[in-house]
């Protein structure tokens, strides 16, 4: 599955231009990843925050399929939304949100929430052994 995940207040806290704070993202991302899955970047980040952005991904040993686009689209579409067949946004209608004033001034993805659907889901599992 390709899932598309935004950055700012979904990866992290809302700190823009900076990169903000962990909230959790980084061991779910892992395990979509090690399940097989191909994670998008999908941010409205562009330039050195684009960049620092895809670094915290590399340092976080999280590999990434697309950044703001998915790298086969452009053989059967011209369209500028990156395919996914799931998208992690702090703005999606449904995301679950947990608001913390000592950690950010808006609410962010609670990714222990977004890990229990995607276990319910039997998204976190190696495809292999599905």
């Amino acid at each position: 599955m390709i899932v598309a995940v935004d950055f700012d207040g979904t990866c992290t806290t809302h700190e823009y231009p900076h990169i903000g704070r962990d909230i959790g993202a980084v061991p779910v991302l892992q395990r979509l990843v090690e399940s097989g899955h191909q994670i998008i970047i999908w941010t409205m980040r562009s330039g050195k925050e684009l960049e620092e952005a895809q670094e915290w991904y590399r340092s976080n040993g999280i590999p990434v399929y697309g950044v703001n686009c998915n790298p086969t689209q452009s053989k059967w579409t011209t369209s500028p939304k990156a395919y996914a067949q799931m998208y992690i946004d702090d703005a999606a209608l449904g995301c679950p949100l947990l608001y913390n004033p000592k950690l950010s001034e808006r609410p962010f993805v609670d990714w222990f929430s977004v890990e229990s659907q995607l276990e319910e889901m039997d998204l976190l599992r190696p495809q292999f052994a599905r």
